[in-house]
């Protein structure tokens, strides 16, 4: 009963701790970090459904983005989840990338 207890109020803390540290990121590197979430997991469905690294990249040059850097972070992206072995599916990839973007956001302060 107190490791349900200890685990309960462990996972509670990290919650909270996760979210207060979101919001301290300014509105532009929130979106930076969901926007390359989105782009990772689109590339990880492209990767799972059989399209190739050359056809994914070719919709990326014909997508129109708001931003001068975002054409070339896309291709980025892309293409280290091309080069990565991960089999995980599109949703794990967004979450996991955001996590490490709000923490690398984070550490650089």
């Amino acid at each position: 009963m107190r490791t349900i207890v200890i685990t309960v109020a462990t996972l509670s803390l990290a919650v909270f701790a996760w979210g207060v540290q979101a919001k301290e990121l300014s509105k532009s590197h929130r979106f930076a970090c969901t926007w390359g979430s989105d782009i990772a997991a689109g590339a990880q469905q492209s990767k799972l459904t059989g399209i190739s690294l050359y056809s994914a990249r070719r919709q990326l040059q014909v997508r129109r983005f708001q931003q001068p850097w975002m054409r070339m972070t896309a291709m980025g992206i892309t293409e280290q989840t091309y080069n990565s072995s991960s089999r995980l599916k599109p949703a794990a990839v967004k979450q996991t990338y955001y996590e490490q973007c709000v923490r690398h956001e984070l550490a650089q302060r």
